[in-house]
């Protein structure tokens, strides 16, 4: 019996079954794809049942409705986000209230007073907690405080790395020290003090944006860049004194006043000098030409210091203290040809010694030394949001700046005739109310910095110290860590022997020498001639040879042994004496005759003589008269 055999949907006749496609035209729409129906045939569904023994085989495919799900969960969300009051009536609250509540039901009559009661204490612990937000923000960290001893002079100049890991400090003494809070102990001493700028005081110290560089501005003409130990990495060239076009020159040709890195591009600084202008530079340039020049103009045309400068938060606007009083911001965006924001007369006709923005960056602080401070708003440039008065100062560099929450500034004054203790002035922004005065030292209170991780103040002071305010609670790492840190002293022997004990290898006929490397020992041998094998001096005429002054030829050494030891006096005749040795001679004869003496004829000199003695003639008379 042949039976046809199927599976599923497949059989011999699926080409007659399948579905013919026609073309639309048409791409097809765009969304949730509909329903995916499937078809079975229930005839071979049944055979194979049958086939199988099972009632039932497959199911069919299920068919979602995706507008339908979306529908659903957009339901159930506003269900969830609904507050109570509005899916219960008002006269269902109470009921619910009622089931969370233990106990009998409170009256009726009371339940408005409770809820005003509520309402008060609500109100009130708003209020609170305001005033406590208010306090928090304004708070001051100076419960505690240590010294730092930099010199005897002020101190002019104080930086903190942005790690808060150290802090760097400058003097009017030309020294800059640097502190680091991890190796101090209690005592408080600086790790290395060195002299960038030779003999020029420091003027101020500003880190790099990663800490690793540190710009030192000094009364010299050209600024420095040292790394975190003090080694140099960069110096500005110097301009030609004798340019009278400050744009032709490559450097500054006076001596720097300010200087600041770029907040936002890490290798580039400014600096300011008394030849009136603003240059930028690149530190991967080597500072052997500008970036970009900026000339400060009085109102009257003649260039003016810029004394005080610094960057706005993005980087984009140099703002300008002119030793005319002015303020002078410049858009690095636009042409340096003039300022994009000018006030003439902010200040009177002195130095500005400080310049800060605010954090958020719409605020300006300004400190001066016609002994004000000003705070300003750059959206609404023409005049100060207010100022403060009566603010003396000795120094050009007497710092005024914000703190981290932007809430209040500080600021420090020098001491008058007869004051005796040096102030750090706090004040509220905007209006500059105070807050709060603070006694720092017997001398004048100059440099701040008030880091925002550590929540340290660091003041700079006249009598060559560096105060650091903290508080236990509120203040991380820094003076906290070096703080606490007990200096360990030498421990010396409190028992002092009288009693001398001597060794036998103490002596000297019993010491050992101590052994020596061998190239100690080399070199103590190599200055022994006789170890060394040394070959004999040079001969050198005049002195110090071995011949001395003799010179060093065959005649030089004839002379010394032969002649000098037999040499005739200047002052005695000669032929006397020769003739002294004629006797001598003749008795002990040495160089000719004994040579000849066997051989030698017999002399005829004698008889020479007797005969010329008889042929000579009578010896005339003299003539008489």
């Amino acid at each position: 019996m042949n039976k046809k055999i199927s599976f599923g949907k497949i059989s011999a006749n699926f080409g007659e079954n399948s579905k013919k496609i026609e073309a639309t035209g048409t791409i097809g729409t765009f969304g949730p794809p509909k329903a995916i129906e499937v078809l079975e045939d229930d005839t071979e569904a049944q055979k194979m049942k049958e086939v199988m023994g099972i009632s039932t085989f497959g199911k069919k495919a299920k068919t979602f409705d995706v507008a339908e799900m979306v529908k659903q969960v957009k339901e159930t969300a506003k269900q969830v986000t609904k507050k109570p009051e509005e899916d219960k009536p008002l006269d269902s609250s109470e009921d619910s209230e009622d089931d969370d509540l233990i106990g009998p039901p409170v009256p009726q009559n009371l339940l408005p007073a409770v809820k005003e009661d509520t309402q008060k204490k609500e109100s009130d612990d708003e209020e609170s907690d305001g005033n406590n937000e208010d306090d928090v923000s304004l708070f001051i960290p100076c419960s505690h405080e240590v010294q730092m001893v930099h010199g005897t002079k002020a101190v002019t100049a104080i930086s903190v790395d942005p790690s808060g890991a150290r802090l760097a400090s400058g003097s009017v003494d030309y020294d800059v020290s640097f502190w680091d809070f991890a190796g101090m102990d209690c005592s408080m001493r600086s790790f290395r003090t060195l002299q960038p700028a030779d003999n020029h005081p420091i003027r101020g110290l500003h880190y790099s944006n990663t800490g690793d560089l540190l710009l030192v501005i000094s009364g010299a003409s050209q600024a420095k860049v040292i790394d975190r130990d003090g080694f140099e990495k960069l110096e500005t060239v110097k301009g030609d004194m004798y340019i009278t076009d400050q744009a032709r020159t490559k450097g500054h040709t006076a001596g720097l006043l300010a200087g600041t890195w770029n907040p936002v591009t890490k290798e580039e600084f400014l600096t300011t000098s008394a030849d009136g202008t603003c240059r930028t530079w690149n530190f991967y340039d080597g500072g052997k030409h500008h970036k970009q020049l900026i000339k400060c103009r009085a109102q009257n045309g003649l260039k003016v210091s810029p004394s005080a400068v610094n960057y706005s938060y993005d980087g984009k606007v140099i703002c300008c203290g002119c030793a005319d009083g002015s303020i002078q911001l410049w858009d690095l965006r636009k042409s340096s040809v003039a300022p994009s924001m000018l006030i003439r007369k902010a200040h009177q006709p002195v130095e500005v010694t400080s310049i800060c923005f605010s954090h958020m960056g719409n605020q300006l602080l300004t400190r001066s030394c016609d002994e004000t401070m000003k705070l300003w708003d750059i959206r609404q440039f023409k005049e100060a949001l207010s100022s403060v008065d009566g603010l003396f100062t000795r120094y050009d560099t007497t710092d005024a700046i914000f703190s981290p929450n932007d809430a209040m500034v500080v600021t420090g004054m020098s001491l008058k005739k007869g004051e005796t203790n040096g102030m750090a002035l706090f004040y509220r922004t905007p209006d500059l109310t105070p807050i709060r005065k603070m006694e720092v030292c017997e001398s004048h209170t100059i440099k701040f910095s008030w880091h925002p991780k550590l929540n340290q103040i660091f003041v700079g002071t006249g009598n060559g110290t560096v105060k650091c305010y903290y508080d236990e609670k509120r203040s991380l790492r820094g003076a906290t860590l070096c703080a606490v840190k007990v200096h360990r002293r030498a421990q010396h022997s409190e028992i002092v022997s009288t009693q001398q004990v001597i060794t036998p290898h103490a002596l000297p006929l019993f010491r050992q020498e101590r052994r020596k490397t061998s190239r100690k020992q080399m070199e103590k041998d190599r200055l022994d001639p006789v170890k060394s094998r040394r070959p004999d001096l040079p001969i050198t005429s005049g002195q110090g040879g071995r011949v001395a002054s003799s010179g060093g030829t065959l005649s030089s050494y004839v002379i010394r042994n032969l002649g000098l030891s037999k040499r005739v006096e200047d002052d005695q005749d000669p032929r006397e004496a020769i003739l002294k040795y004629a006797k001598d001679a003749e008795e002990n004869p040495y160089w000719i005759t004994p040579a000849y003496k066997n051989t030698q004829p017999q002399s005829c000199t004698s008889k020479y003589q007797e005969k010329q003695e008889e042929d000579e003639p009578e010896k005339k008379k003299a003539k008489t008269e």
